[in-house]
């Protein structure tokens, strides 16, 4: 994916999405398609944003038997994406099938979801996961590396030790960013692009911050300001 900021469409029409992408214009190229937009219009609405020259990251968060996630994967790769993801805690299988489905489209990229940013530490323990989100993150995205998996999306938080433990050149994308004197979030681990570049992030996926802001297309310059390289980096 060419631009370091995904803008997230999380609306509740095409119309109210494809206004935004509009005020945007062309500097905006990548755009997320999460579970509410491709629920409420269905997979046209991600059509129409590759016939317009755009990138799609098509947040679908997989989390199925093997089968059903390759199937789920070729799907998105006939539509045109350019990135998807699956939940890395299904497994290697999972994740190895993933990979495969992906293989004749090249421009298709397995994004492994390590753990989900409203989620903290105490939260794992309510569900019988590993007793921090960092050991959680860390043992899932390794997992991801193994599996052949091209990136993995976890917290700014997180990139600052990840991008030390993965491959060379693998993705590093991450959700719950906010513009400096942002509103409140349901997400517990948020930063700014800033921080998130200086911990090893490639993309930053921001929504509110962007879509709601009195000037979206300013918010969105702001973003890729954010995570232009400072000098001295």
């Amino acid at each position: 994916m060419q631009s370091p900021v995904i803008v997230a469409l999380d609306f509740p029409s095409k119309a109210q999405a494809l206004a935004l992408v509009h005020a945007l214009g062309p500097s905006a190229t990548a755009y997320k398609v999460g579970l509410q937009l491709l629920t409420e219009e269905g997979p046209s609405i991600v059509r129409e944003l590759v016939a317009m020259g755009k990138e799609v990251f098509l947040d679908l968060k997989l989390h199925e038997i093997p089968n059903s996630v390759a199937g789920a994967v070729k799907a998105a790769g006939k539509l045109g994406a350019t990135m998807v993801t699956v939940h890395a805690s299904g497994g290697s299988a999972v994740l190895r099938a993933a990979v495969a489905a992906a293989a004749p489209f090249p421009g298709l990229k397995i994004m492994a979801l390590t753990v989900i940013t409203s989620l903290g530490d105490e939260d794992l323990s309510e569900i019988g996961l590993a007793p921090s989100v960092r050991a959680q993150v860390e043992r899932l995205a390794k997992l991801a590396a193994t599996c052949g998996c091209h990136g993995v999306v976890a917290s700014a938080n997180e990139a600052g030790y990840l991008v030390a433990q993965l491959p060379a050149g693998t993705l590093i994308v991450t959700p719950g960013i906010q513009l400096s004197g942002g509103g409140s979030t349901d997400q517990v681990r948020i930063a700014t692009p800033q921080v998130a570049r200086r911990n090893g992030a490639t993309h930053v996926v921001i929504g509110r911050s962007i879509t709601q802001a009195a000037s979206p297309l300013l918010a969105f310059e702001e973003a890729v300001a954010g995570m232009a390289p400072a000098s001295g980096d």
